[in-house]
Order: C-alpha cells, then structure tokens, then sequence
C-alpha cells in the first residue's frame, strides 16, 4: 500500500462554519481534510479550493498554532492589517502564533486558486475573528476521575 493521498472531488467540505452572514463571502470555498488520511498528528493539512470572489476564511489570528499557505494554482490576495499582498502559484506565507495581525486570502481573480494550509494542532488554540468579534475555542471534553491510593 502506498502512501499517496487520493483527492476524492465529492469528498470536499463545502462552504465555512461561520455564523450567517459572516459564513457567505467562503460559501464557494472546497476544503479537504487531508491530516488523517497521512496519518499524521502534529500538524494538520488541508487543501483548499476557491473560486473566483471566495475568500478562505474571515479573518483571523491563532494564539498557540503556527500556521503556512502554499499556493499551487491561480492568484490570491492576502490581506493583513498591514496591507494586501498578490500570492501566486508557488508563493508561500506563514503566520506566528500569537501575532495579532489577522490574515486571510480572497480570491479576486477569474480563475480557481489551490493552495494547501498548514497548522499546528494545539487542542487549545483560540482563533480570533477580529473584523466580526468572535472567537473560536477548543471543543475539548475533559473528563476527570478520582484517583485511587
């Protein structure tokens, strides 16, 4: 068996989780979970697909996960607080966890643009929304028990 990860078209995520309206400008956004399927565990990947006037997500910073973009096709725009940036097929970007500077990528193009994302896995990260004031935090169930002498 190899380890080559087959990227099934009818498998993608569609769309975000945000909540309405804020879930609209990633509605045509096509996400693949790819973390499990490498058998991977301390970071995760996913490969995205946006057309054309799709962003990736709102913006948004990380407080424990580092986080990358490698673009693979088409034309992106970053966009920071400190400004926008053109990303294109093999551009690469990373951003620090615990830097406030929020970031995501619109797709301003008339084409399809692929790229992979990148992070850590830190069950405690908290994402902050900064543009619609939310914040995403763990979903994590702990679960106590009492400890025998």
């Amino acid at each position: 068996m190899g380890k080559k990860v087959v990227i099934d078209p009818d498998a993608a995520r569609l769309g975000a989780s945000y909540p309405p309206p804020h879930d609209e400008p990633c509605a045509g956004r096509k996400t693949w979970p790819l973390t499990r399927q490498l058998g991977v565990t301390q970071f995760g990947i996913n490969r995205v697909e946006l057309p054309p006037g799709t962003w990736s997500t709102q913006r948004h910073w990380h407080k424990t996960n580092d986080e990358a973009v490698i673009v693979l096709s088409g034309e992106l725009v970053l966009v920071t607080d400190d400004g926008e940036e053109v990303l294109r097929a093999g551009d690469c970007v990373g951003f620090t966890a615990g830097d406030p500077n929020p970031h995501h990528l619109q797709n301003r193009s008339d084409e399809v643009a692929v790229f992979f994302d990148i992070g850590g896995r830190d069950l405690w990260d908290v994402s902050t929304f900064t543009d619609i004031g939310i914040e995403a935090k763990p979903r994590v169930e702990i679960k106590f028990r009492e400890i025998e002498d």
